[in-house]
């Protein structure tokens, strides 16, 4: 469509804006979800050292090599190893040790003999035993020192999220504290003299407000600390004093980013054009919902978005444009969220000449087939629908129509 700028356009010029932030460095009890700015090397050798990955004994491999029901190994015990002992006892031969899980392995022995493969098991574990069965190889149940990293290898590059998974990681190879992006700090507004807080009185012409609630959640769920949230009427007086409170650099509140919601169409109370025309760019984006869109920076630094101010509008709006920048802003090494090729369970229209973002849910009842079933009816209006979206359908621009059965790329954002 003429006069029409592409997603990538826009997306293009918002992460030119996003410059990522400083780092700091935290405790590791206090990084979970947070984004790594420096890579982790491991303080120590993971394992730190040889252990036991069995619980029974610690033998010299050569006085057992040949071990079978009909011919045992007979052994004398000559010590006993929990978890976390310090000892390590000579093994002379036919000697062995009863070892747990975890525990360091004697210098002397090359193999561990689990508890199953001797003839009393842990009940006759003390005094003498019979192994019954070999092990493997030389080395079986012997878990190595250093064999998942060496102490000064990394663990995890820079620009992961710590999930559980990174932040045990981190733990395991001895390190206590993480260098991790600021997280960027956003104040989201909605503006629109129609809107009253949710549970309030309604008198015709009103409705609950929903979009600071749901862009200061998409917000935080993408590592962001929301500093403001709050909705202004169609006014420039309240839209001014606002951005002066969330600029000022003495302020609490003081965001890298504002989000704003509503007041960039091209209706007469537009409050964000009137009140930042100059310091914004105003663009209309080849997509639906999201054709009207803000961006700008104030001298401050502070950048500024303009969405929609429609619920679903808003919503794709953000996970285009708005999220994409504060994942680049904590250094993230992906910005993009996953994408599955899905067949439809239903036609339905599309715009013509504009990507389409439908929220949709996943029928996943045959887990070798799963199909895409809209969430909604398509209007930009239906926020109750929305809630029921675990993807948007993200549909070309040159295709006229989807029909049940075609396959569609699905943006998964739950």
């Amino acid at each position: 469509m003429s006069g029409l700028r592409t997603v990538e356009e826009h997306l293009a010029d918002v992460l030119a804006d996003a410059a990522p932030l400083s780092g700091e460095r935290v405790p590791l009890a206090d990084a979970h979800g947070r984004t790594l700015s420096e890579p982790v090397q491991a303080a120590v050798d993971i394992p730190v050292f040889d252990n036991s990955a069995m619980d029974g004994f610690a033998v010299r491999y050569a006085d057992v090599a040949d071990a079978t029901p009909d011919t045992p190994a007979t052994l004398r015990v000559v010590a006993d190893l929990p978890a976390g002992t310090a000892a390590d006892p000579r093994l002379a031969p036919r000697d062995t040790a009863r070892i747990m899980t975890g525990s360091p392995v004697p210098s002397d022995a090359d193999a561990i003999v689990p508890f199953e493969d001797t003839a009393g098991g842990l009940a006759d574990s003390l005094g003498s035993i019979s192994v019954l069965r070999a092990p493997r190889a030389l080395g079986a149940h012997i878990r190595r020192a250093g064999e998942d990293a060496r102490a000064g290898e990394e663990v995890l590059p820079a620009g992961i999220v710590l999930g559980a998974l990174q932040v045990a990681a981190v733990a395991a190879s001895g390190v206590a504290d993480v260098v991790v992006s600021r997280r960027p700090r956003v104040a989201v507004v909605s503006t629109g003299s129609e809107l009253v807080e949710p549970g309030a009185p309604l008198r015709r012409g009103q409705i609950p407000e929903s979009n600071s609630v749901l862009l200061a959640a998409l917000a935080a769920d993408a590592g962001a600390e929301v500093v403001r949230r709050a909705s202004v009427p169609d006014e420039p007086g309240e839209l001014d004093t606002l951005l002066a409170e969330v600029t000022d650099p003495r302020s609490p509140r003081c965001a890298d980013v504002v989000v704003f919601s509503g007041g960039v169409s091209a209706g007469a109370y537009e409050v964000v054009k009137t009140t930042l025309a100059g310091t914004m760019t105003f663009s209309k984006i080849a997509m639906q919902p999201g054709k009207p869109q803000g961006l700008g920076r104030l001298p401050s630094g502070t950048l500024l978005f303009g969405l929609p101010g429609n619920p679903v509008s808003a919503a794709v709006s953000f996970e285009v444009f708005v999220r994409p920048a504060l994942l680049r802003m904590q250094g993230r090494q992906a910005l993009d969220r996953p994408v599955l090729t899905l067949r439809a369970a239903s036609g339905w229209r599309t715009p013509p000449g504009r990507r389409q973002y439908l929220p949709v849910t996943i029928d996943r009842a045959d887990p070798r087939g799963w199909r895409v079933i809209p969430a909604t009816t398509g209007g930009s209006h239906l926020a109750g629908g929305l809630g029921r979206a675990e993807a948007y359908a993200v549909v070309p621009a040159e295709v006229d129509a989807v029909a049940a059965g075609d396959l569609v790329d699905v943006m998964l954002i739950s």
